[in-house]
């Protein structure tokens, strides 16, 4: 079978699923991104697009991102048109279309499945925008969210079969496409994510913590607003204020990833600083770290706080909990799909820096029923999010994508010889 994977940022969500397909040579694994991607050194075959150009500036602002996926699309379309004048024909087109990639796949290549990965559809309310009263939503950004789902419609169109990794994330779609979405979640790698607890983990003041150590651990890409870094930030004040050993490791770059930026030039981290008080030699930013650092900062971990607004559910909190930590999650729609307060893990208020730091000060005051906690994590991972899981329910939708094609097209040459 040949599979081709679209992602500018390949592998992204298709790491494990990639490197499952091409060890079988069976397949043939050839995948599409942007230059800045990472890649898999299991495929080989990646090619690179780039757009010609960028939006216009005299675009209209609700339309940079229509304009943006067209753009994706076509520089990707040229690539595909290439490779099918060269004779290659996959069978599936596995791909993330947020970006306007695949836009164009089925114009290329008519009979040939598409699977799509429909991690997001955007909402004025009861999702991520407008949840935090400190960044309320304008009109003008409403206007913009109707407009940006146009790129989703059309890919929700095009594809032949959907993922989403949750089953809230696939509720926010529109409700005449759900037929089309299947919910399955790439999977957590078990045996390397687990718990350790003769791990240590080196701080960059050259101190080594260990799991007898009070540590706060915080993970994500960017430190932001709506991973609730803001109320982590107050909640780590308080605890402070509270415990004098407690250590602070927060990971995450100073980026924006998701809603906006500060108006005045600052990251969050410098815009926390100055209006928290926690005693600097315990408040640690790693930046961006090696996964393995991060695997074993996990480990070490007394209490791991993730904090999310209504939005795509991170990685992150499903290998904290696979590493056994005790996981004090937002009390939010996609962690409540996963999290049960004092079964799994501990649920907070989004809004509560004195709600989360009363949490993480029971993660270090009753130990035997943390521990508790923490087994049941894991086993929730091992149960329902383990990578063998996630890999089977793809390879299941994936054979039959490509098993109805075949079909589709053995009828459609008997009918042509009749």
């Amino acid at each position: 079978m040949d599979v081709l994977f679209i992602h500018q940022n390949f592998p992204g969500q298709f790491r494990h699923l990639a490197a499952h397909l091409a060890a079988d040579p069976k397949h043939r694994v050839v995948a599409i991104c942007q230059p800045h991607a990472p890649r898999h050194p299991k495929v080989p075959n990646t090619f690179v697009y780039q757009p010609a150009r960028k939006p216009r500036p005299g675009t209209h602002h609700y339309l940079h991102g229509m304009e943006d996926g067209v753009l994706n699309g076509q520089a990707v379309a040229r690539v595909l048109l290439k490779l099918k004048k060269q004779g290659f024909a996959p069978d599936i087109v596995i791909a993330h279309p947020g970006w306007g990639e695949a836009l164009y796949v089925k114009d290329v290549f008519p009979a040939t499945r598409l699977l799509s990965f429909f991690e997001f559809f955007y909402h004025s309310d009861g999702a991520d925008a407008n949840f935090d009263p400190e960044y309320p939503l304008s009109f003008d950004g409403r206007a913009r969210i109707r407009t940006r789902n146009a790129l989703h419609l059309l890919n929700l169109t095009a594809c032949d079969a959907g993922i989403s990794p949750t089953h809230w994330q696939k509720s926010l779609h529109p409700a005449e496409f759900h037929s089309k979405i299947s919910v399955i979640h790439e999977g957590i790698d078990t045996r390397a994510v687990a718990p350790n607890p003769r791990q240590t983990f080196t701080l960059p003041n050259g101190k080594i913590l260990t799991f007898q150590d009070e540590v706060v651990t915080y993970v994500a890409r960017n430190l932001e607003p709506y991973r609730g870094f803001h109320q982590f930030m107050r909640a780590a004040e308080e605890i402070c204020r509270r415990r004098s050993k407690t250590e602070f490791v927060i990971v995450g770059g100073d980026d924006v990833s998701y809603g906006q930026r500060p108006s005045d030039g600052q990251t969050y981290r410098e815009k926390l600083l100055q209006e928290v008080r926690i005693d600097p030699k315990r408040l640690h930013f790693l930046g961006r770290i090696p996964y393995e650092r991060y695997l074993a900062l996990l480990q070490v971990s007394s209490a791991h706080v993730y904090l999310t607004v209504p939005f795509v559910l991170s990685w992150s909190m499903l290998e904290a909990m696979s590493a056994g930590c005790l996981v004090i999650g937002s009390d939010t729609t996609p962690v409540r799909e996963v999290l049960e307060h004092g079964k799994n893990g501990l649920l907070v208020d989004f809004f509560s820096p004195k709600h989360i730091a009363d949490a993480i000060e029971e993660a270090f005051s009753h130990e035997s029923r943390v521990q508790l906690v923490r087994r049941a994590a894991r086993q929730t991972v091992i149960e329902s999010y383990q990578l063998e899981i996630g890999l089977s329910r793809y390879q299941k939708i994936i054979e039959s994508l490509v098993a109805s094609q075949v079909e589709m097209t053995a009828r459609e040459t008997a009918a042509i010889d009749q």
